[in-house]
Formats: C-alpha cells, structure tokens, sequence
C-alpha cells in the first residue's frame, strides 16, 4: 500500500504482527534478559521466527523497537490517566508506576547497543523528548488542583531522574522495592509544596 506522500504503508495484519511482537518481546525482556532466544519471543508473540527477521533483522534493532514502543505506551498514557483518573494525583502516581515499570524492562538496552553510541544518545534524546512533558503535564495539573500557593518544589526533568536513579537499585536484588520507594519519593514533592 502506498499513502498520500508516496511511501509504502505497512498492512493492517503486518502492523498487528509488529505490535504483537513489541509486546511479546518487551515481555520477555523483563522475565529473561534483551538476550533471550529468539524463539521464546515468537512463541508468546504466536508467530514464526521468521515474522520476527523480517521486522526486525537484527537483535538491536529488535530491542530498539522494543524501547520506542514502551516510551510511546508511556508518553500515550499520560493524557489517559488524566482524563481518566478520579484526580490529578492519581493519574500522575499511575503514571509513575508505568515509569517505574519501563524503567526497570530498560536494563540491557545498553548492552544490546554495545558500540552504538550515536544510537544510544539518539535514544536518550527520544525519550526526553516524549516523556518529559508528560510528566509535567501531569505535575502541573495535580498541583493546579491543589489550589493557589502550590508549586512544584521540582521540575518534570529532576523528578524523573530522581525517580531513575531509584530504579537503578533493581538490578541484582530482588528484594529491592522501586515501586515503593519512588513512590515515596513522589509523596515527598507532593507534600514539600504544603509546608
């Protein structure tokens, strides 16, 4: 198929078998490493391994694929939360878990990019740009329903580097509660702006 620019458009089956794929890899990748067989991603997804050599030739540009879907579930379901949400602080906390979720799947990423320093800057500029401002969005409006005299103690940015540097304690103990901790950490921005 062709669309109006004249750039070949991916069917609606093989768009369906790419997502399909996206989400059985992004499963795998967190029970089994950006290392796991190939096969073990084609069972879950339901298709060949074949399907999968032809979306994605090579494994980074599997596991690439595989980080640009999350940041966009991600960066899509911000507004959701909001809209959905019983308040602002819900969907912002909501939010924080699905990052927090992401944040910990990301580990080998930087493996599988081994040498791709151009690809991996790439990346962190992608991902800046799409989830920062959904983070402020969030923090703006939990903040406005708080009423006048309440501002953010920290910015979009700070807030999720800080909640990053958390996660990074996952790696290795299984014992470790991210979730838990960043979410504490979210109680603290929260309450700092009451006192």
């Amino acid at each position: 198929m062709i669309d109006e620019s004249g750039r070949r458009t991916k069917r609606a089956d093989a768009r369906r078998n790419e997502q399909a794929l996206l989400d059985a890899a992004a499963a795998v990748f967190v029970t089994s490493g950006v290392d796991a067989p190939v096969r073990e991603i084609a069972a879950r997804a339901g298709v060949g391994m074949g399907t999968i050599y032809r979306h994605f030739p090579t494994r980074p540009e599997l596991v690439v694929a595989v980080y640009r879907h999350q940041v966009e579930a991600c960066a899509d379901a911000g507004p959701r939360l909001l809209e959905e949400s019983p308040t602002p602080e819900a969907a912002l906390r909501a939010w924080v878990a699905l990052f927090v979720e992401f944040l910990v799947t990301k580990h080998g990423l930087a493996d599988a990019l081994q040498g791709d320093s151009a690809g991996s800057d790439a990346l962190h500029a992608y991902f800046i740009d799409r989830l920062v401002p959904v983070c402020a969005s969030l923090l703006e409006a939990t903040f406005e329903h708080r009423g006048a005299g309440h501002v953010a103690p920290v910015d979009a940015y700070n807030l999720m580097r800080g909640i990053g540097n958390l996660c990074i304690g996952v790696a290795g103990d299984p014992d470790y509660d991210a979730d838990r901790l960043v979410q504490l950490l979210v109680s603290g921005v929260l309450n700092s702006s009451d006192q």
